[in-house]
């Protein structure tokens, strides 16, 4: 295939799923209605988090951050994805690819971020409980949100500029149903080893370095638990985190799957529905788990309602 000049590429084919009508009908209500309830949901626990004075603490000020966050990271794919299919089209430009894997990868690497922080969050109150509140202050939970949106802001930014300096090929086809970094890279006719190395760095370190600390802060409240003698006082240090373990399990889960799996088979298609797991199904799933396992979050939504 012969290389074109970035400068002249218009836009990418974003493939999708099946072209079938009828199936195309069914994926457009399925995920307009995933997309409203993920909206709605996060948007709930943000409004009860600010409207009750209960929860004005540190756990659920990284929640109402973690559910923005994921308002603003469903709502990178899935509108286009809609757009797309009421249209019966494909297109999606050259500017609004890059765009839009920009805040991808963003978003996508604030939710760890986040998830890392509600774990260093539940290690103090377990594990250092009498100092809980002269640690976890308001300053520095703001600095860390701050320090985490100034770092992958520029993580974004360089992923995007280096994409930005490559050469494309005439077949501009994406195997997906939005611009993802890995899948562009691909597309180039240019040499792209330092865009696999910046991309392999980064994700042993921040994604790597992220995961390792969330490691760290369980095993540690792990051996707080079991220190403590009695079976109530076990369960209610375990309810305190049990809804971020699992949502730390469902979306380390499923991003791993998705590139466990695509790495394995080599299947373009079945990594593009693998990856509807985490950019799609997590991000609603989050304000369930959340409101579900927690007496608090029930009680602010019932009176918010």
């Amino acid at each position: 295939m012969d290389p074109i000049n970035d400068t002249q590429i218009s836009e990418f084919l974003l493939l999708g799923f099946s072209e079938e009508a009828e199936f195309q009908i069914f994926l457009f209500g399925l995920f307009l209605s995933i997309y409203v309830i993920t909206v709605l949901g996060n948007l709930l626990i943000i409004l009860a988090t600010i409207s009750d004075s209960h929860l004005h603490t540190p756990m659920y000020f990284f929640l109402s951050n973690l559910s923005f966050v994921d308002i603003c990271f469903v709502s990178t794919t899935v509108p286009k994805m809609l757009v797309n299919m009421q249209t019966q089209s494909k297109v999606i430009s050259y500017a609004g690819c890059i765009t839009q894997m920009y805040f991808l990868i963003l978003f996508a690497a604030l939710d760890i971020f986040l998830l890392t922080m509600m774990a260093y969050d539940r290690f103090v109150a377990i594990c250092h409980p009498l100092q809980y509140t002269i640690i976890m202050n308001p300053r520095l939970c703001a600095l860390l949100v701050l320090v985490s949106w100034f770092i992958n802001v520029l993580h974004a930014l360089l992923e995007s500029l280096l994409v930005l300096s490559l050469s494309f090929c005439k077949c501009l086809k994406i195997p997906h149903f939005f611009c993802e970094l890995d899948q562009i890279i691909h597309l180039a006719c240019s040499k792209t080893f330092i865009n696999h190395m910046v991309m392999y760095f980064v994700a042993v370190v921040l994604g790597g370095g992220t995961f390792a600390g969330i490691l760290y802060s369980y095993s540690k409240i792990v051996s707080s638990i079991r220190a403590i003698s009695s079976a109530q006082g076990k369960y209610k240090a375990f309810s305190t985190c049990a809804s971020h373990l699992a949502v730390v399990s469902l979306f380390y889960c499923t991003s791993l799957g998705v590139y466990l799996s695509s790495a394995a088979t080599h299947n373009s298609h079945s990594s593009a529905i693998a990856s509807v797991m985490y950019t799609v199904v997590t991000p609603m799933l989050n304000p369930f788990i959340y409101s579900l396992r927690n007496k608090e979050i029930k009680r602010a939504l019932k009176q918010f309602l």
